[in-house]
């Protein structure tokens, strides 16, 4: 067992020794992209393991370490790592955690506070917490986000937004059930065995893999037709991970519709966006400043690349660059709105209505300040301003029933077909009277 050591603050220290021995727990939020950081953590040294696990008890355990009025993924991440701990799978000798932190104004930067008070009250002292953060915050002396790690992370991100993206543009319309679900999983084992060795994980071979994974896509035999398309945005974990929505996504798929979800790449570059305009706003150090205008470059030169790529494929829509996102905004909210999601929640609904997806479920944690300012907030405004628009903002808390937030989602999607049969209706006796039904008259 690896020496305990304490921090002048207090906290107990994920130590080098630790990492030659430990396996860290994470919570799931993107199991695709997550299962890439796992095999790019590896590479550095790091035994991470996502969790899975789903159910209720996870949201009991939760409910008995934190407050309920507290933000709903602290309690869904906070109660699934303590499932996890309790379940004997794991030696609570050899076992660590790890949980992201922005460093900004939103309750996520806290949650590592309440898991380190949830493990105190469930007796597991000993385990330590790693903070996973680009603010320098909570330090340890056996884990560090290297250069050479920070792209392997970005690179992860790149393969999980467009496989992401390419199943949820072709599992409407696949002849063969389960077609796209299929190709994910080659992909994700594929690349699983690339990432075994750091000379395979680099720039160009990303670059190679790309044009690749857009071809067998492109290759499932489809029948594609008309369908309703709903994007689904909000509070990053609940808009992203099955257990914070109640496996939304699967829902959705369940209505026939077709789903469309801005990717992570967008959320990190607007957190790498906020660092280069806090300056501007606020004032602050110029070397932060420049290295933060450095790294946001870099990533934008990457949503470059995969949005070229998808542009080859005229079967499939590209992602919208996040600069013209930001663009969308502007009439909205000010950039200095950046708590949480921020002005990007906005921009995404705009996003999505601009290129063609009017029909949007907002997604947020019940009492999430960020998203009823910048979500629920702005849908009067944007509907104001995109008649088109037919959003509805769902909270998802843990006394919220899966059968009421679907039920309101379904609503949504019988005014979407309503209004896709109006809009049919008027583009055939606009350009065919002959056509319109029972000798009606329409007025144009």
């Amino acid at each position: 067992m690896a020496e305990l050591i304490y921090a002048k603050d207090g906290r107990l220290l994920f130590t080098k020794e630790m990492k030659e021995e430990y396996t860290i727990l994470a919570p799931n939020m993107l199991p695709v992209h997550f299962k890439l950081f796992q095999k790019a953590f590896a590479l550095h040294g790091y035994n991470i393991v996502p969790l899975e696990t789903t159910g209720r008890e996870i949201v009991n355990e939760g409910l008995k370490n934190v407050h309920n009025d507290t933000c709903y993924p602290a309690l869904l991440v906070i109660g699934q790592l303590i499932h996890a701990l309790k379940s004997g799978t794991y030696d609570l000798n050899k076992t660590a955690l790890l949980i992201t932190q922005t460093g900004g104004g939103c309750r996520a930067s806290n949650y590592i506070h309440l898991l380190r008070k949830a493990l105190k009250r469930s007796g597991f002292e000993q385990i330590p917490v790693i903070s996973l953060n680009l603010s320098g915050m909570e330090k340890n002396p056996g884990f560090s986000l290297s250069l050479g790690l920070i792209k392997k992370l970005v690179y992860s991100i790149v393969y999980g937004d467009l496989l992401m993206l390419l199943a949820n543009q072709t599992r409407p319309y696949e002849l063969s059930q389960g077609a796209a679900d299929r190709m994910i999983d080659h992909w994700v084992n594929l690349l699983s065995e690339e990432y075994k060795k750091s000379k395979n994980v680099t720039y160009r071979r990303v670059k190679e893999n790309l044009p690749r994974i857009l071809e067998d896509f492109a290759s499932i035999p489809v029948h594609r037709t008309d369908k309703i398309k709903v994007g689904i945005v909000g509070e990053i974990y609940v808009k992203y991970a099955p257990l914070g929505n109640n496996n939304l996504e699967q829902f959705l798929h369940g209505e026939d519709v077709e789903v469309r979800i801005p990717g992570l790449l967008d959320f990190v570059i607007f957190k790498v966006d906020n660092r280069v305009v806090d300056p501007e706003l606020y004032g602050g150090g110029k070397l932060k400043h420049l290295i933060a205008d450095k790294f946001e470059k870099y990533l934008l030169g990457w949503q470059d690349d995969l949005i070229a790529e998808v542009k080859k494929f005229p079967q499939f829509t590209p992602p919208t660059r996040f600069t013209e996102t930001k663009k969308l905004v502007k009439d909205y909210l000010g950039y200095g709105n950046k708590m949480g999601e921020g002005w990007l929640l906005t921009g995404e609904m705009l996003e999505l209505v601009h290129s063609g997806v009017s029909n949007i479920v907002c997604t947020q944690p019940f009492g999430c300040l960020p998203n009823h300012v910048a979500g629920k907030g702005m849908i009067r405004k944007i509907k104001e301003n995109n008649p088109t628009a037919n959003i509805v903002a769902i909270d998802y808390d843990p006394g919220a029933t899966a059968i009421n937030q679907e039920n309101r989602i379904k609503l949504m999607i019988a005014n979407a077909k309503r209004m896709k049969k109006m809009t049919e209706y008027r583009e055939i006796t606009e350009f065919d009277p002959s056509q319109v039904p029972n000798g009606e008259t329409v007025k144009k």
